[in-house]
């Protein structure tokens, strides 16, 4: 994996649809900007930096209400704002989406491993997929409503935003900035979304969120602190691919290893108490599948491994905590740590993390990570990860009630 990853031309892609200089620009909120500020103050102080970057239909498009619907407005398919809210990446700026990066870099943190490194890989992936789509060699990206990204029987719906209480609250309507070139559908870096769901600031209730195609960030913070730091979804196809500078990528990598590791330690007998009764075409609790947490764990119970397999159950759980700031990150492992006899180990499939139907999960009192292995869409001779991280207790910062 690259120690470092740049982006052509100083954004997510080389040229963006539209500027912010000059008489075009009208006039929106100014929000405060602390650049000594620690914590949880700094991602308000970068979120408001990125907000002041924005003219007023953009801010407008950008801080929505923090409501159910919302919160709950995304997904992993390639289908742009027809089912995320929030402002494209391809509508903005370099300014802007300098700022936005910044906002990622301050949320997820920096250097190697962590979050926001992971987050840039994943949307250099999907360049890739579409540099492939548009060369010829694979098939049209999936729209909104049919996707082979999603098995039959557990395919999220047309708008995984849709629930009880109803359509998203405050969305962009179309044709504002929130859609974008290219909004309803597609791969690649321009789109993308970024929403504040709820006003940035220490001592209230919001949320961030950004995601796209293979790609879905929630962080709830309340009164100051991280609430929640889930649901989050990556995948990624290709899973790995050379650039033309020569680098590698494969952004999944340090996810699968801990996975294979993991299953790895497992002796014949305790493989067979392990393995599901299911077989999985994709993770259960994708967009759209929000509480529906299965009512009886299933595998072995971690109580039941050594030591040293132990650790590598926490191991194996580290990368996809890690994709929030470090503090939050340490403080959720010490939880899952403090769970994990009562934490299980499953699989389905094979083992190998490298046929359709590799299935592996692990659910805890609080932890909840699937892994899954699909065939390719556009490389199709190859496999494609499908993963989601939640908590039983803390997703949405415990926010809404799913029952």
């Amino acid at each position: 994996m690259a120690a470092g990853v740049v982006l052509v031309g100083g954004g997510f892609v080389a040229a963006n649809a539209a500027t912010t200089t000059g008489a075009a620009k009208k006039a929106g909120v100014h929000y405060p900007v602390d650049k000594k500020a620690n914590g949880v103050a700094a991602v308000v102080s970068a979120a408001n930096a990125f907000l002041n970057t924005l003219d007023s239909d953009q801010q407008a498009a950008t801080v929505l209400d923090y409501s159910q619907a919302n919160a709950t407005a995304w997904s992993n398919l390639p289908c742009g704002s027809s089912c995320r809210v929030g402002i494209q990446t391809g509508s903005l700026s370099d300014e802007q989406l300098a700022a936005l990066k910044n906002v990622l870099k301050v949320a997820l943190g920096t250097g190697e491993g962590t979050g926001y490194e992971h987050v840039l890989e994943t949307l250099l992936a999907d360049d890739q997929l579409a540099s492939a789509e548009g060369s010829g060699s694979g098939p049209a990206a999936p729209t909104d409503s049919a996707s082979s990204d999603a098995s039959a029987s557990a395919a999220p719906s047309a708008d995984p935003s849709a629930t009880a209480s109803g359509a998203p609250t405050g969305a962009p309507p179309s044709g504002d900035p929130g859609g974008g070139a290219g909004g309803g559908a597609g791969y690649g870096s321009d789109i993308y979304l970024m929403a504040f769901l709820g006003t940035p600031s220490v001592d209230g209730t919001w949320q961030l969120q950004f995601g796209g195609h293979h790609l879905a960030v929630n962080i709830t913070y309340k009164n100051g602190k991280v609430a929640g730091a889930s649901p989050y979804f990556t995948g990624v196809e290709p899973t790995s691919w050379t650039a033309d500078d020569g680098t590698t990528y494969e952004p999944m990598a340090k996810f699968r290893n801990g996975m294979l590791a993991l299953t790895g330690s497992l002796s014949t007998e305790q493989l067979a108490e392990a393995k599901l009764s299911e077989s999985f075409n994709d993770v259960l609790l994708g967009p759209g599948e929000d509480g529906q947490f299965p009512e009886t764990k299933e595998g072995i119970k971690a109580s039941e491994l050594s030591p040293e397999q132990q650790k590598l159950v926490l191991a194996a759980i580290h990368p996809w905590v890690a994709g929030v700031d470090d503090a939050t990150a340490k403080k959720l492992m010490k939880t899952y740590a403090r769970e994990l006899n009562e934490t299980y180990i499953g699989y389905s499939g094979g083992t190998g993390l490298d046929t359709q139907g590799d299935y592996v999960r692990i659910d805890g009192p609080s932890v909840w990570i699937e892994f899954v292995c699909q065939n390719g869409f556009v490389y199709q001779d190859k496999v494609h990860y499908h993963t989601v991280y939640r908590d039983h207790t803390r997703d949405y910062g415990s926010g809404f009630s799913f029952s």
